[in-house]
């Protein structure tokens, strides 16, 4: 069952009146009929359609290959404990820059391509396929400043979390995370909303996120989890996943002694292998999905 099924994804063209099917790829349909219906009801996606007379369609549909790296980022990034029931992943739309690509409300393990969403910067629904996730305002907040990310992930891994609640720093300790070099910088939510839920509920909440991530490749919510960016999908998943393995490689290596970390010269010196070696574990990991969804 690891032949892609195709599905049919709705796009005007772009006078807004005649509609065109396009078909995207949903990447696999399994016995249990997750390729179908978007999800198995009552078990992770909000598949009640709401009618509004403010729905709209995109001008442009976003290309079949970033729909399917996006359904199978989410998969990937559920099978590498990076997310389980909660956070998300979002593309940015690579046919307009002012849009967005995430699922509707669905646990990250169970999306498909029939549960893609088309977001504006304003984090409003374009499709409105269903409930979308509260927490939408990290993604479109960042997109609005960072116009070098096209991918976004937001995770509570439970490997980052001491980092954003202690005073020792996340820092690089080996080569396959040459991207922390330079620091990792910890949202504080008590700063911008006092007492609260902790969650990033609203634009303003989103725009203080997005201005403690500054430059930097992921940003530490304490006593939330992470926010990760990324100029691609594949970019995003693998410093998502390998953030988490050097956090626990860091705990691991402080219960020995004295850590020596990569310095900064090295960390820059390893930005290139981290940058275009991203297809090559991508490759296995896709390969872990299949494999698992039989």
């Amino acid at each position: 069952m690891g032949i892609p099924a195709l599905q049919s994804f709705e796009a005007p063209n772009r006078s807004g009146r005649n509609f065109a099917v396009y078909t995207i790829v949903a990447l696999w349909a399994t016995k249990s009929g997750l390729g179908y219906d978007g999800c198995i009801s009552a078990q992770g996606c909000d598949a009640t359609v709401r009618q509004s007379p403010r729905r709209r369609h995109p001008s442009v549909a976003p290309s079949r290959e970033l729909v399917a790296d996006l359904v199978m980022a989410n998969r990937i990034i559920f099978i590498k404990n990076i997310v389980d029931g909660y956070g998300h992943i979002s593309a940015r739309h690579n046919g307009d820059p002012n849009l967005y690509l995430m699922s509707r409300l669905c646990a990250p393990g169970l999306v498909t391509a029939k549960d893609i969403d088309t977001y504006d910067l304003d984090s409003n629904s374009l499709r409105q396929l269903g409930r979308p996730y509260s927490e939408r305002f990290i993604h479109g907040e960042i997109y609005k400043v960072r116009k070098d990310v096209n991918s976004i992930i937001h995770c509570h891994t439970p490997h980052l979390i001491p980092f954003g609640v202690s005073e020792t720093p996340l820092l690089p300790i080996y080569q396959m995370t040459s991207f922390l070099g330079g620091g990792v910088p910890v949202f504080e939510i008590r700063e911008h909303a006092g007492m609260s839920d902790l969650l990033v509920r609203d634009p303003k909440l989103g725009k203080a996120l997005a201005a403690s991530l500054s430059d930097r490749p992921l940003v530490l919510m304490r006593g939330h989890g992470a926010t990760v960016v990324g100029s691609s999908i594949r970019e995003a998943v693998y410093r998502s996943i390998y953030a988490a393995e050097n956090a626990w490689l860091q705990m691991e290596a402080m219960r020995l002694g004295k850590v020596t970390y990569l310095a900064p010269e090295e960390a820059q010196l390893g930005l290139h292998i981290n940058n275009t070696s991203t297809d090559r574990p991508w490759a296995i990991w896709s390969h872990e999905v299949h494999t698992r969804t039989k």
